[in-house]
């Protein structure tokens, strides 16, 4: 997974590379380093 850190604070929905899932992805950086990290299923 791949993870933009131009973006400070972001939620997007991204598919499971393994179930194909849908997963809730919330990243969060300070100056461009990772400070945060939460990943949740979606249920359907």
């Amino acid at each position: 997974m791949l993870l933009d850190s131009s973006i400070s604070n972001q939620i997007y929905v991204e598919d499971c590379e393994v179930c194909c899932n849908p997963i809730e992805i919330n990243p969060q950086f300070q100056e461009n380093e990772l400070t945060a990290f939460e990943a949740r299923d979606i249920e359907q």
